[in-house]
């Protein structure tokens, strides 16, 4: 089975809250809530895609010291595995805008779970509500 790496990651605004943003028609899983990030291109490093990503996808700029390793995830899909390394960033330039024509929702961890998301990104959700629940999280 085919294995593909993809880097997520949850930005997280002065207020505590954790942008999601939605897959637009037309693309697998259309419809459903995600963390931004995307496919790791071969020789690329997970930090180096995700500020690819954040660029191409919200046009905000985003330095590798500012990415932390939060968790992963590991999902069977029907005709490959996911396994997405996620990231969590406080502090980047530049305000977050949709690029692709996505919808992007500012969401509070503990309403996480009230949008509909990707099986992979689902067990990803109670680690972001533990870390930013947290003194100081």
């Amino acid at each position: 089975m085919k294995v593909v790496l993809v880097a997520a990651c949850a930005l997280v605004d002065v207020d505590g809250r954790v942008l999601l943003t939605r897959r637009p028609e037309g693309k697998t899983l259309a419809g459903l809530w995600e963390f931004p990030g995307g496919k790791i291109e071969a020789g690329e490093l997970p930090e180096q895609c995700l500020i690819r990503e954040l660029k191409e996808e919200l046009g905000i700029e985003v330095s590798p010291d500012c990415l932390a390793p939060l968790t992963f995830a590991s999902h069977v899909y029907e005709d490959f595995h996911l396994l997405m390394p996620l990231w969590i960033c406080r502090r980047w330039q530049g305000m977050a805008t949709a690029m692709e024509g996505q919808e992007l929702a500012w969401v509070k961890p503990q309403r996480l779970k009230e949008y509909a998301m990707p099986p992979a990104d689902e067990p990803l959700i109670p680690h972001l509500i533990e870390l930013l629940a947290t003194p100081g999280g």
